[in-house]
C-alpha cells in the first residue's frame, strides 16, 4: 500500500472520529489536538479504528507517533512494510 493510500485512509477514519476535520484544512505537521476538539476517548477511537481499517496492531507505547496526519502515515507506512516482509 502506498503513502498516498495510506493517507486516504487515515483521513476517512479521522472524519469518521472527528467529522469537523476535513482534509483540505489539516495541516499535515500540526497534531491533531491542537487543530480539533478532540479528547482522549476520540484519540483512542481513533488509533482503534486504524487498527482495525489496516489490520495492524498499534502498541500503547506508539500511540503519540499517530497524533498529526504526517506521523500516522509515516507510522502505518513502516508497520505495513514490515507486515509485507
Amino acid at each position: 500500500m502506498n503513502e498516498e493510500a495510506i493517507k486516504t485512509g487515515v483521513l476517512r477514519v479521522l472524519t469518521r472520529i472527528v467529522p469537523e476535520a476535513q482534509g483540505e484544512q489539516i495541516d499535515p505537521d500540526v497534531t491533531f489536538r491542537d487543530q480539533f476538539d478532540i479528547d482522549s476517548i476520540d484519540f483512542l477511537n481513533f488509533v482503534l479504528t486504524l487498527e482495525k481499517e489496516f489490520d495492524v496492531h498499534v502498541p500503547e507505547v506508539d500511540y503519540p507517533r499517530l497524533g498529526s496526519l504526517d506521523g500516522s502515515v509515516a507510522y502505518l507506512s513502516s508497520l505495513l512494510t514490515a507486515k509485507v516482509k
